[in-house]
């Protein structure tokens, strides 16, 4: 099964989403990776959940991407008296260490490492910032503040930290089950909340020791700050946009969200746009006029994948959301202003020979007008490089190992391939030719172009090139 589009789509699991039967739907309704989140997932369901989704991988003979997504550190106000209290702009209102429920002038923060680190003049934003609150003074045991706008508080509602670089790393203990937990079950992609830091992916990559894919979810303006350093480290990005709206002015998010695309872009790393897409759709069976505006502009922005959150995971409409996201994209993809804009982005090569090899195999194949690009890949590094040329045409990527040919479906307009390794070079046209037709991207007489690594399964050695057509046999001819 071939997608007709280039951006991938990632759908989020749920309570309306949990079945095997409604993986399917989605799969073939358009989804390419499923994410699963932790913060609402325990052990036993993320199991239940990877193994659904690989009994669907079996089922339709495509690999399928799964993204496990750590809850990372929540952190919450303790409880009031009353269970709520009605503030008013301009009062005083402190958060301290003192165990006692809250009333309308206190509340505990049973986070020590807030208390410390909040300076005066810092923000607070409490509920998604509907309560914003300005520290006076602090003294590592309490945080006196004024009330800038809002004026409800409730129990254990959220706090966020826009100006305050916390001394904490982003895995908590909770995470540290779940890292241990998802890898066990094999996924391909673990996503990171709350980066702040570089270092912050350090504790993760020593215990995943490459046995899944890290993708770092861009969300803190510390994490802004540093993106460069942070991009190097990860595997992959998200625009995370809601806790990047809650954190930020919301005006500057969509400024935002095309600098770390294109950075990415220019890394050559995988960057998704996630959050609130298509959020009308979990009670409607349409989206509105804006949302399909937002979808656009994120495909014609070149992301990787766009997301979809509780519109997969517990909207009345899991599959039309799929399916409406799959042909607003299709449709993006087919505008005449596509291709200029997506070139117009295009950044330098690197001096590498795999990049010079990849920038080479789209300018000859979008001049020879050829029918795609294959790429043997057993890492996933010259895929990455492939995709990151953004050709006209499709790329196929082979692979003699299924864990890269999934982590590679999260690749903007790559279809993965699971074969063996080619025995020699005439193997190597031959095995091309074959799956490019079988596949359906070509026909007899069509041609394709090859990159590979010489002598063969030698990761990171893309030194090659090979005009291929394809035979009446099926086979390669030169």
């Amino acid at each position: 099964m071939r997608r007709s589009r280039k951006v991938k789509i990632l759908a989020t699991l749920g309570p309306a989403s949990s079945d095997e039967a409604m993986i399917r739907k989605l799969f073939e309704a358009g989804a390419d990776v499923f994410r699963i989140n932790m913060s609402h997932t325990d052990h036993p369901t993320m199991e239940t959940l990877v193994g659904r989704i690989r009994a669907v991988e079996e089922a339709v003979g495509r690999p399928i991407g799964i993204l496990a997504d750590l809850q990372g550190p929540k952190l919450r106000v303790g409880k009031f008296a009353n269970g709520k209290e009605e503030l008013t702009v301009g009062q005083t209102f402190t958060l301290d260490d003192r165990t006692e429920l809250g009333d309308a002038t206190r509340v505990n923060l049973p986070h020590p490492e807030i208390l410390q680190s909040v300076q005066p003049g810092h923000r607070l934003l409490i509920d998604d910032g509907r309560l914003q609150l300005q520290a006076q003074a602090a003294d590592g045991k309490s945080i006196v503040c004024t009330v800038v706008s809002g004026t409800k508080i409730s129990d254990r509602k959220g706090v966020s930290l826009p100006d305050t670089d916390l001394p904490v790393g982003a895995l908590t203990e909770k995470d540290r089950r779940d890292l241990d937990a998802v890898l066990a079950t094999g996924v391909d992609w673990v996503a990171l909340s709350f980066i702040q830091r570089p270092e912050d992916l350090a504790e993760v990559r020593k215990i995943a020791r490459g046995r899944a894919s890290l993708l770092s979810k861009i969300e803190k303006p510390q994490a802004v700050a540093r993106l460069a350093e942070i991009i190097e480290l990860s595997d992959a990005l998200m625009v995370a946009r809601g806790d990047l709206g809650v954190e930020m002015p919301l005006e500057a998010v969509p400024g935002i969200q095309k600098q770390i695309t294109r950075a990415a872009r220019r890394a050559g790393k995988p960057v998704v746009v996630a959050t609130q897409m298509l959020e009308s759709m979990i009670t409607a069976p349409v989206p509105t006029r804006a949302e399909v505006s937002d979808v656009a502009t994120a495909v014609f922005e070149g992301a990787d994948a766009i997301m979809l959150s509780a519109e997969s995971a517990a909207g009345e409409y899991p599959v039309e959301a799929v399916a409406t996201m799959d042909r607003i994209a299709r449709r993006v993809e087919q505008d005449p202003t596509y291709p200029g804009i997506i070139n117009a982005q295009r950044s330098e090569p690197e001096a590498t020979g795999a990049d010079a090899i990849s920038l080479a195999a789209r300018q000859i194949a979008e001049t020879l007008k050829l029918t795609a690009i294959v790429t043997y890949t057993a890492s996933g590094t010259t895929g990455l490089r492939a995709a990151r040329e953004r050709p006209q045409v499709p790329i196929i990527a082979l692979s003699p190992v299924l864990q890269t040919a999934r982590r590679l479906s999260l690749l903007w307009g790559t279809h993965c391939v699971v074969t063996p390794d080619a025995a020699d070079l005439d193997d190597m046209v031959d095995r091309a030719c074959q799956i490019t037709f079988a596949e359906g991207f070509g026909k007899v007489g069509d041609r394709i172009i090859i990159t590979a690594g010489v002598p063969l399964r030698t990761p990171g050695s893309t030194n090659m090139l090979r005009i291929a057509y394809i035979g009446s046999d099926g086979l390669g001819g030169i």
